[in-house]
């Protein structure tokens, strides 16, 4: 750029130098005279001075442009980052919804299955009342008209039936709490996920 400058100056030195060495129109100030070296040296001079401020202002605004240009890429890259990481934050509070409305229904699920088990718990202890009435009715029966041996043989037939249905009621109990657990589970990862 300086080179640039430069021939510049050397063009004008020499225009000025070939408009000294020509001749000078009449006027009526003038007359016949050539301009004088000493007011050439000040034109030369000041020439010179505004081509170098001319030149530290283009210099200078080039700096500032180089770094305005700077900052824009900067802040170009800054925008796009945020714009990445917003995007990021979207998709995961897109996957945290989608867990949550999985957890809701898991749990509502869980909820429908443990009211399910326990009214069936309730209909087998129910059952195992009306047994026991029906055992006690039998019993009753029994002291009048049946045989010992067919007493013995229905009472192990009764005892087998309440024995599974203990069995049976335990194992519903067992697999309701395992169930709840489970919704208690659930319950707490919805919540600390919310």
């Amino acid at each position: 750029m300086k080179m640039v400058w430069g021939l510049w100056l050397l063009c004008l030195a020499g225009s000025l130098r070939a408009v000294h060495a020509g001749p000078l129109r009449k006027t009526g100030k003038t007359g016949n005279k050539a301009a004088p070296q000493e007011e050439v040296s000040v034109l030369m001079f000041g020439v010179i001075q505004l081509s170098e401020s001319l030149n530290y202002v283009y210099e200078t605004t080039e700096a500032k442009i180089d770094k305005i240009s700077q900052t824009l890429r900067r802040l170009e890259g800054t925008l796009q980052e945020l714009g990445r990481e917003t995007e990021q934050a979207a998709e995961v509070e897109k996957q945290i919804k989608e867990v949550i409305q999985l957890l809701q229904a898991q749990m509502a699920k869980q909820q429908a299955q443990t009211k399910m088990t326990k009214d069936w718990l309730a209909s087998i202890e129910q059952e195992e009342v009306e047994l026991k009435t029906k055992v006690t009715k039998l019993e009753m029966y029994v002291n009048t008209k049946m045989s010992i041996k067919e007493l013995q043989e229905r009472a192990e037939e009764q005892s087998n039936i309440v024995r599974g249905l203990q069995y049976w009621t335990q194992f519903q109990k067992d697999n309701i709490e395992t169930q709840n657990e489970k919704l208690s589970k659930l319950q707490k990862m919805s919540e600390a996920m919310t």
